[in-house]
Formats: C-alpha cells, structure tokens, sequence
C-alpha cells in the first residue's frame, strides 16, 4: 500500500553559502526577518537585525540602507511629532519617544553600529514583506511607517516588479560600497497581509516574486530562500498559522529554520546549534525548588559547559550565558 502523502516534499536549491558561527549574518526587512535571526542569536549565531526597525517595503529597505552607508546624522528637525510622541518617517514605531533626543541618540546609535557590523557581515538577508508602500501627500516623500496617522494623509500606491527590481539593484550596488564580498539572500515574508485584501496581497507577493528572481538571476553571489513557498506551499494549511490567520505559527516558524539550517548553513554546526539552544532555555528556567542542591548542581553544569565551549569555540562570547549562571550559583551558595 503506498503511503499517502500530506504535505509536498519539494527538493530546493541549497545556497552554498555554508554559514557557521564566524560568519556575521545582516537581517533587514518585514517581521519575519526578525524571527529568524532572533532563532539564529539564540544559537549564537552573530547576527544584527532591523536597525531602523521592522520595514515592509523595498523603498524603505532602500533608505535604511542608504542612512546607514552614507553615515546620515540624523536630527531633530528630522522627527516630526504627533500625539505627543516624536517619531522618524524612515523607521518603525519602535523609534518612537516623548523626548526628541531621545530618539535621535537611538536611531545615529543604531546606524552606527549596523555601519560597522555590514563592513565584516558575510551575508545579508533581506525579507520582503508587501509591494504595497505609502506615500505622504504633504510631505510628498514615500514612509517607512505611518505611525498612526489618519490615512487621509497617505496614498497607497502598489509598486511594479521593475520598481521592485530596481531597488534591489540599487541596496546591492550601497552594499558593495562598503563591502565588496558580501553575499545576498532574499525571502519572501510569509505573512500574509490581509488587511490590504486577499486579491491584493496576493498581486502584491507576486510582484515580488517575480523581482525577486529577476534580481537573482541578473547578480551574483545571490540565493532566493524560499520561506514563502515553505509555508503557503509545503504547508499549506491554517493549522500553521496564528490565530489571526494572517502571521505563521510557532510551528511553522521552527519549519522553516529547519529548512534554513539545511540550505544555508554547515552541518558541522548542526550538533553545537542545538547544544547552544538548549543553554538558551536553560537561563530561562525556573526552578520548582530554587535553594536545593539539585538546582546549584544544574547552574554549575552549565558553568562546565560554557567553559568547555569557551575552549572549542573561541570566537564566540559566552560572557552574559557565564555570568548569568556563575551569579545565581554566587547567590544560592550564600543562602545554603
């Protein structure tokens, strides 16, 4: 009797970028983007994320870019300030305070350091989340973040594939400008977005598909990860996605790492990356019984491991992990 089949099983491309832990990983995008590399830092992988916050569109992918190359200072004549809060139409709302300088400090800290992380990255991953991008009629300047302002203020204009395109090519060539070996993946954020319409998201994803593998097929040293097609395609079924039905599931968050681990990164990490995990969940653990012996036993064997990793592999920090266990045991010892 053959065996039914639930779900495909498709063969994708792998990357052949082979990443390990010496080699720092750039993320810039939707949502997604953050997902993925908080699971990559979380098995100590070097990684740096969003420094302008989440973005949806390639134009403001583009500017982020753009700020951070050019080493843009920015001011506070750049903010601007509604109910109450000074915010930035270049970033997401999480750079969004009561005080201007505040966030000024917050968004040239953040360039900065994203500055120097591109000089060293090996890779970059870019995940787009809409064509759909917003246009301020006022400020006749397309938002990265409309911040809550009534709609009225906005034109929501759907970018073409040759826009897409083009802007790629453009965050490629700010790249190369500061790092000339840096290599491209490009996703698709799985997410649907359904407030723009079923119809609409769906004409949306495919313009930037179709930019996507245009982009890929015209540069080098370039690979498409296929998260979108592993959760609406592999998938495929609503038992993967959150309650809103709109963003993927835990479940199928962890699926796609797995097919990331296989497609791009070197299975000599394999093993230690779920070791690290697992020192992960350890600090978060909170013991039934945090004055007994048996607890100081286990904050001590981590301490061992820690050590033998800080041996094995020295280019990785382990201090916060360390201190995080040396000073709970320096406490219970107190108390026993």
């Amino acid at each position: 009797m053959s065996r039914i089949k639930l779900c495909l099983e498709p063969s994708f491309p792998k990357s052949g970028h082979n990443l390990d832990f010496d080699s720092p990983c750039f993320f810039v995008g939707s949502c997604f983007s953050d997902n993925i590399s908080s699971m990559l830092s979380n098995r100590k992988f070097h990684v740096l994320s969003n420094p302008s916050g989440i973005l949806f569109d390639v134009l403001s992918i583009e500017r982020c870019i753009k700020d951070i190359v050019s080493k843009r200072p920015y001011l506070t004549s750049d903010l601007f300030l509604y109910n109450e809060l000074y915010s930035s139409w270049n970033h997401h709302t999480s750079f969004s305070d009561l005080n201007a300088e505040t966030i000024i400090n917050q968004i040239n800290d953040s360039n900065l350091k994203a500055y120097d992380f591109i000089r060293n990255a090996e890779v970059v991953f870019i995940t787009l989340g809409s064509a759909f991008s917003y246009y301020h009629k006022k400020e006749k300047r397309y938002v990265s973040n409309c911040h809550k302002v009534p709609q009225i203020e906005f034109e929501k204009r759907l970018l073409s594939a040759e826009d897409i395109y083009s802007s790629l090519n453009r965050i490629h060539k700010l790249f190369s400008e500061i790092n000339a070996k840096i290599k491209t993946i490009l996703t698709i954020s799985p997410v649907r977005h359904l407030r723009d319409g079923i119809i609409e998201n769906n004409r949306s994803k495919a313009k930037l598909i179709e930019a996507c593998h245009r982009f890929i097929e015209s540069t080098a040293d370039t690979y498409y990860f296929p998260s979108y097609e592993i959760v609406l395609d592999v998938l495929r079924d609503y038992r993967f996605f959150d309650i809103d039905l709109a963003h993927p599931n835990y479940l199928a968050t962890e699926i796609v790492f797995d097919y990331l681990k296989t497609l791009c990164i070197h299975p000599k990490c394999y093993e230690d990356m779920e070791a690290f995990y697992q020192l992960t969940l350890a600090m978060k653990h909170r013991p039934r019984q945090p004055q007994s012996n048996e607890h100081l036993k286990f904050l001590k064997t981590q301490c061992d491991k820690i050590k033998h990793w800080q041996k094995t592999h020295p280019t990785i920090d382990f201090t916060r992990e360390f201190l995080h266990f040396q000073n709970e045991i320096n406490s219970l010892e107190v108390r026993l």
